[in-house]
C-alpha cells in the first residue's frame, strides 16, 4: 500500500459541465461543474476510488504512461495525484489519544456534572477550525 498515487484523467468538457474518466481505474468516473472545479473532484474521487480498493483487497494498476492512453478527440489528459494518509484518516475516522490539562475546579464540575470531556472538546476543535461535517 503506497501512500502517493498518481493516474492520468480525460476530462471531457460540454455544455452541461465536465465528465472524468480514469481509463486505468473503471468505475471511477467523477463530474464537475467547471474545469477549476473538476481538478478538486477528480483528486478526490481518485483518493475515495483507491481507498475503496485498498479496503476491498482489490490490487492497484499500475498507471498507464500518458503514451498508452487512449481517449476521445476532445479529451484533456490530466495527471491527478493523490496522497492518501488524509483520506484514509479521514475515512476510518480514527481516533487518537490527546492529553490536555484543565484547572482542578474546572475538572471537578466537569465530573460532577457527568461532562464527557472528549466530545466537548472534539465539538469545540470543530467549531474553531470551522470544519463542515
Amino acid at each position: 500500500m503506497k501512500d502517493r498515487y498518481s493516474f492520468i484523467a480525460v476530462f471531457y468538457s460540454d455544455d452541461d459541465g465536465v465528465s472524468i474518466e480514469f481509463p486505468d481505474l473503471p468505475g471511477c468516473l467523477p463530474c464537475a461543474d467547471s474545469i477549476d472545479e473538476a481538478v478538486d473532484n477528480a483528486r478526490e474521487a481518485l483518493g475515495l476510488h483507491l481507498w475503496g480498493m485498498e479496503q476491498d483487497g482489490e490490487s492497484i494498476p499500475s498507471p498507464s504512461s500518458l503514451k498508452e492512453i487512449k481517449f476521445d478527440e476532445g479529451g484533456i489528459p490530466v495527471l491527478v495525484d493523490v496522497f492518501m494518509p488524509p483520506f484514509r484518516d479521514k475515512l476510518a475516522n480514527r481516533f487518537v489519544k490527546k492529553t490536555l490539562s484543565l484547572p482542578a475546579w474546572l475538572a471537578d464540575l466537569a465530573d460532577k456534572d457527568g461532562v464527557n470531556c472528549s466530545k466537548v472538546f472534539q465539538k469545540a476543535l470543530i467549531d474553531y477550525l470551522g470544519v463542515k461535517q
